[in-house]
């Protein structure tokens, strides 16, 4: 049975039907309404949570384990992804002791320059080793065909992508056609299929900048848990807002959720905006008041980001020094 069917067996079992467009909008619009106000004051308490000096060394090297290192700009180059690699695999090149992001993401035809330039230390980022994500399916706006999209995925993986990060159809989503949004995102992950029957996790990106209210954001976010995505993601980072607290925390809520009524844990990624350390605390104290601690490893729990690695790796060098470095010191240019 394919990971495909294995999704749509699940999805029949939760939604207690096929999932067309009748029963996902069924199901969906059945969810009960987003307290929008509880929501953010939740989220405020949350980002008040202060935690102790001592644990503030456990909490940025964490940060740093949980980070895609990101660079998706047009100007991109096979030097720039060696770059970003090079940082990926020794951030602070004073300090040893600091550790390895969790994964670099680039565009799909930059993955063969990012496997190249990892080499041996190319792996699972639970085993200490840096995966490589790549997105796909016409990122970021997800305006193509649908064999665009799966070649586009097919190929990413064929050039060694353990990731692929996929943004939905958000036009289809707001005009409710449900059913297609399900079939493109289960394709997908069908498309991440390699050669030795294993699979290159998914990241269903939601574009939640795009999707006007909670309520959308947490239909979109369930839709992508039962067509079959490993992990849901707020943003792109090309459109604003990007990622906020509220929302991730939205996306917890449901991940958490799903968890109880079927025992999987899904992954969220938090993507765009997040810059500095304090920030990036406040979603660790989220994760772990909201799914638990189990969440916090990279296989449950991710960063996107491209300039947060510079601002944990200041703060960890005040912890360690007493002072800071200038912003020079840690930058990739």
């Amino acid at each position: 049975m394919t990971t495909q069917e294995l999704s749509r067996r699940t999805a029949v079992d939760v939604l207690g039907g096929e999932p067309d467009d009748a029963t996902l909008r069924r199901f969906l619009h059945g969810l009960p309404g987003v307290d929008a106000v509880g929501l953010e004051q939740r989220a405020a308490g949350l980002g008040t949570r202060s935690i102790k000096t001592t644990s503030k060394a456990w909490a940025l090297d964490t940060i740093i384990k949980l980070i895609d290192l990101t660079t998706l700009e047009g100007s991109d180059t096979p030097g720039k992804v060696r770059s970003l690699v090079a940082k990926a695999k020794n951030p602070d090149a004073a300090d040893p002791s600091t550790p390895k992001v969790a994964a670099v993401c680039v565009y799909g035809d930059m993955v063969g320059d990012a496997v190249e330039a990892l080499g041996a230390l190319h792996g699972d980022p639970d085993d200490g080793l840096i995966s490589v994500a790549a997105v796909a399916t016409a990122f970021p706006s997800g305006r193509s065909s649908l064999a665009i999209k799966l070649a586009d995925t097919a190929e990413a993986v064929a050039a060694g992508a353990d990731e692929i990060d996929m943004v939905i159809d958000r036009g289809a989503f707001l005009s409710g056609r449900y059913g297609l949004v399900y079939d493109q995102i289960a394709q997908v992950k069908e498309a991440c299929r390699r050669v030795d029957g294993s699979y290159a996790s998914l990241k269903v990106i939601l574009e939640t900048g795009e999707l006007n209210t909670y309520d959308n954001i947490k239909r979109a976010s369930w839709l992508g848990i039962l067509a079959g995505g490993d992990f849901i993601k707020t943003s792109t980072g090309k459109v604003q807002p990007a990622a906020t607290l509220p929302t991730t925390l939205l996306m917890l809520e449901t991940v958490r959720d799903w968890h109880r009524g079927t025992g999987e844990r899904i992954g969220v990624k938090p993507a765009g905006g997040i810059r500095a350390s304090k920030d990036a605390v406040k979603y660790l104290v989220t994760v772990a008041e909201t799914v638990g601690e189990e969440w916090l490893q990279p296989h449950l729990f991710r960063f996107g980001a491209s300039s947060l690695l510079n601002d944990v790796l200041l703060q960890r060098q005040k912890l360690t020094t007493g002072h800071y470095s200038g912003p020079d010191y840690v930058t990739i240019d």
